[in-house]
């Protein structure tokens, strides 16, 4: 066990317990579980239908406001960090993850069923065509990936910034501490991990039916139960390859694919469709959405008395998108360190619904094109009569059919690889403790449990039920993701003021205070000291007089330890009451500038400070024990002076003097 398996047993054992008890209640009494779930979901729409379109409002306003203000400037990880990424490798994992077999499956259908049962206007006219498609990417647009950039944000921050755990308890850590490593973190890990097990398992399930049906559909072949048990045993063990290979190797590649094969897809109806009109369509579309985004975001139908339609459908949306954003949020955070915030939620919110936008503008529009005004048009009726045929449907009306029908086949596949492997990766992340480096053998056990589980309910029928209880456990989820929104933005502010205080190049004005003379410190300017120079520094220089003043702060009762190699030396205070304060000086090889006045060689070494949030891109090679003993004193005082900002805004106005 030990050797094949690094977990946190709280969390593996009760999220194994709970996954297989509710598999096993649900597969022997399905109806009876999904009657009582059903019925729990229609009390939630009925009395909190307000809290779900508040809830969402405020997510997309935090999202957006933290983006545009300073705030937006802060790195997820240190100052220095890199993204691990590029961009398309980036947006291809995230929007596979999050949504892309959805768009298969709903790009055609849902805009076509509000064609034929609108909310407000008169069916088959142009007016429902055009209200369908804007309801469309309402529900697909810029609020489900606003629930999703909340949780992700706030798990990359505290994970990558501050270096807690990837996990959801972290969000808790400014309100509770250390607590979240106790009974309350694990419970909510534990409920992330089942919520994330069964929505995977359960997407799965209803994903294979769909390419049963594409495959019965394109081919004539019989769609029947053990076929469709197969394909969850071919997809869940091409998920296991791709999970084994590990997120560059496996998902990341996979990614890429479901990208070309996305790309090609909407290029072929593109082109062997209206393009003039579908180009016309996206531009208007486009315009429709934004104009119409402030009323569709806070419309509950209060005077128009439409629960049933909304709860059938926007308040089932935004259910099923929080449902989600523990596995689509963990799995973004993941991907995303080194981003500065701003980079990360224009990536996250505005380039998927720009191809949400794009993709439903081409099939949905398309989809209606055809149909006209006919409600009982043959493609109408073969939507309405099985949704799960609806693209391929579409492509009987166009050139290629069976080109453009064994492509969305592969793409459907591909994407469900790819959400059963970056779900296990997921669960997996959430059981282990936040570990990204776990065996193998633990990544391949929640692929083959979430194919288990989608095989068994699937079998049994069970789907509904597991389905449904996902978007039930929104409900808590909801307030989970409203107490991210205020954690992330106090954490948030805090930073902004230690950078504020810290991010100062001060090295010449150290240097000069301590006690040296101009014409030294230009000589060390303009040196390009080598490796031996540069290790002889850390070790005769700045070790002793970070040791000095390490024992000169715990003398004075401050927790303070001093840790070395010979590329670097690092003083760390531990256990301040907002912040730790960590001071090092790290050697970094640079190549000689053109404009250097020394090119004896083609590399040179700087001795870089960096504090906890990162490198100061300051040198401090060439200072005197003082001198390093002065800035780093200047860059503590700069920390107690933002711990003296945040205490003071958290406690209110001064005293008035006497």
């Amino acid at each position: 066990m030990k050797i094949l398996f690094s977990v946190n047993r709280s969390v593996f054992i009760s999220s194994v317990l709970v996954a297989v008890a509710i598999s096993v209640l649900a597969g022997l009494a399905p109806e009876a579980v999904s009657a009582r779930l059903d019925a729990t979901q229609g009390w939630l729409v009925g009395k909190f239908s307000w809290l779900y379109i508040l809830a969402v409002a405020i997510f997309l306003l935090f999202c957006l406001y933290v983006m545009v203000s300073k705030l937006g400037d802060i790195k997820l990880g240190p100052d220095h960090a890199e993204p691990q990424y590029g961009y398309g490798s980036w947006l291809a994992m995230l929007f596979s993850a999050g949504m892309g077999i959805g768009l298969m499956f709903w790009g055609v259908s849902e805009p076509v069923m509000h064609f034929l049962t609108p909310p407000t206007a008169e069916a088959g006219t142009v007016d429902s065509a055009r209200q369908a498609v804007r309801i469309t990417l309402f529900h697909w647009g810029i609020h489900a990936w606003a629930i999703y950039a909340v949780l992700a944000l706030a798990l990359a921050y505290f994970s990558f910034r501050h270096r807690l755990p990837l996990l959801p308890r972290s969000i808790l850590y400014p309100i509770i501490g250390e607590r979240i490593y106790g009974p309350l973190g694990h419970i909510t890990d534990t409920f992330a991990a089942v919520g994330t097990l069964f929505g995977v398992a359960t997407g799965l399930g209803f994903g294979v039916e769909q390419i049963s049906a594409g495959l019965s559909y394109v081919f004539d072949a019989p769609g029947t139960r053990d076929q469709q048990v197969l394909l969850i045993a071919v997809v869940t063990g091409a998920a296991m390859i791709s999970v084994g290979l590990g997120l560059d190797a496996g998902i990341k590649r996979l990614s890429n694919v479901n990208m070309v094969l996305s790309v090609t897809l909407m290029i072929g109806v593109l082109v062997l469709g209206s393009s003039a009109y579908l180009l016309t369509t996206f531009v208007q579309n486009t315009g429709n959405y934004v104009s119409e985004l402030l009323h569709s975001t806070f419309n509950l139908y209060a005077y128009d008395k439409k629960e049933d339609w909304l709860g059938g459908w926007t308040v089932f949306y935004w259910g099923f998108w929080i449902a989600w954003s523990p596995f689509v949020g963990t799995f973004i955070a993941r991907i995303s360190r080194g981003r500065t915030i701003r980079e990360f939620l224009v990536g996250v919110l505005f380039v998927p619904t720009v191809i949400n936008i794009l993709w439903i503008t081409l099939f949905g529009n398309t989809a209606l094109d055809i149909i006209g005004e006919q409600t009982d048009h043959p493609l109408a009726e073969a939507i309405n009569n099985d949704i799960a045929i609806s693209l391929y449907a579409l492509f009987d009306y166009l050139p290629l059919t069976g080109i453009l029908s064994i492509i969305a086949l592969v793409l459907g596949c591909t994407f469900f690889i790819t959400s059963a492997d970056s779900g296990a990766l997921v669960v997996d992340t959430l059981t282990s403790g936040g570990q990204v480096n776990t065996p193998v053998t633990q990544r391949l056990f929640w692929t083959g449990l979430i194919g288990v589980i989608a095989a068994s309910q699937l079998y049994a029928g069970g789907l509904p039920a597991l389905q449904t209880l996902v978007i039930v456990s929104a409900f808590p989820l909801v307030f989970i993701l409203l107490l991210a929104c205020y954690t992330l933005f106090t954490a948030l502010r805090n930073d902004q003021h230690l950078q504020r205080n810290v991010q100062q190049h001060t090295g010449t004005m150290q240097y000069l205070q301590a006690g040296s003379d101009w014409e030294q410190r230009l000589d060390t300017l303009l040196a390009t000291p080598a490796q031996t120079q540069a290790r002889d520094f850390i070790k005769e220089v700045a070790e002793p007089a970070l040791q000095q003043l390490c024992d000169k702060l715990s003398s004075r009762g401050v927790t303070a330890q001093i840790r070395s190699d010979e590329q670097r030396v690092r003083l760390s205070v531990d256990k301040q009451p907002a912040e730790n304060f960590a001071y090092e000086i790290r050697l970094l090889e640079y190549t000689v500038p053109h404009y250097s006045f020394e090119q004896d060689s083609q590399h040179y070494y700087r001795a870089e400070v960096f504090v906890l949030q990162g490198g100061q891109q300051y040198d401090v090679l060439g200072f005197s024990r003082e001198q390093v003993i002065a800035d780093a004193i200047s860059q503590y005082e700069r920390h107690l002076h933002f711990l003296h900002i945040a205490n003071g805004e958290a406690a209110g106005s001064p005293q008035k003097s006497v």
